[in-house]
């Protein structure tokens, strides 16, 4: 009797021990696939959601007018971030109470909610000439335009050429509703001689 008592809890023991190694088992298996699925997922989610090529899109006011046209030869979009990458920008102004202004660069990040424009190498500015201004030229390598407010800035050196006359400087801040622009660090400025009387 004595026996088959000790048998049967070393046959409960084994048993027992066989079930908790398959539980655990079991377990360390689920814990392995749930990382390989959650790798996988940070993999994908690192992939731009969409690709457009050629695209153009129109920004409204808050009146319901056309403030400004962004374009480019191709916008890809990284929902991680919601950050959109652009290639050869074209950001085309449309204030209606100052003259539009076009900016070009190599490539533009877009992102804050479409609030902020983040523009990288080779940036031209172009303001044309109306009856009321001369034509005005910046030229940087980066440059934040933050349309909604029409002002943009760079830390980055700037040289700008407004009718005849040239400057240069380290560092720009510039407000397209009024008009200003404020150049920062050491710079030059060369004025046209004046006309003769």
């Amino acid at each position: 009797m004595r026996k088959r008592t000790a048998h049967r809890w070393q046959l409960t023991l084994i048993m027992m021990t066989g079930v908790f190694v398959a539980v655990g088992s079991f377990w360390l298996v689920q814990v392995v696939n749930q990382a390989g699925q959650d790798a996988g997922a940070d993999k994908f989610r690192e992939e731009p959601d969409y690709i457009i090529d050629r695209f153009s899109t129109v920004r409204m006011n808050k009146n319901g007018q056309p403030a400004y046209i962004v374009s480019g030869d191709r916008l890809t979009h990284h929902p991680v971030g919601d950050l959109s990458v652009i290639d050869k920008p074209l950001v085309h102004s449309l204030s209606g109470d100052q003259p539009p202004m076009n900016i070009h660069a190599q490539t533009a990040y877009v992102d804050q909610n479409n609030t902020r424009v983040r523009l990288e190498g080779n940036v031209d500015v172009v303001r044309p000439a109306t009856k009321q201004t001369q034509e005005l030229r910046l030229k940087t390598s980066t440059l934040t335009v933050y349309p909604d407010e029409e002002r943009m800035e760079t830390t980055a050196k700037v040289d700008m050429l407004a009718g005849g006359s040239t400057a240069t400087g380290d560092g720009m801040k510039a407000n397209n509703a009024t008009r200003q622009i404020a150049l920062g660090g050491r710079g030059t400025i060369t004025l046209p001689p004046r006309a003769a009387h």
